[in-house]
């Protein structure tokens, strides 16, 4: 049972390993662009989309070998301990 609580803690890790750095990066683009938008006092809402949609592509090219390898090393634990889950 323990294996199972193993792999389900990795499983988590690595969601956040993946998932967080292009959540950072959305952030942050998302809080410049807000601050400029409240300073220059335009209100458009739709702005604020293509700086993050960019800066998103940019965040997967740089980071996608990084994170490719987080996963497939996970994927190879998983495989690799599936017998002794199923036990």
């Amino acid at each position: 049972m323990t294996t199972l609580y193993q792999t389900a803690h990795g499983a988590l890790l690595t969601i956040f390993y993946v998932a967080g750095p292009i959540l950072a990066v959305i952030m942050m683009i998302g809080i410049i662009v807000g601050v400029f938008l409240a300073a220059t006092q335009i209100n458009e809402p739709t702005i604020s989309f293509v700086p993050k949609f960019l800066g998103t592509g940019l965040a997967v090219v740089v980071l996608g070998p990084w994170l490719l390898r987080q996963l497939e090393s996970f994927t190879i634990a998983v495989l690799a301990g599936l017998p002794r889950i199923l036990q």
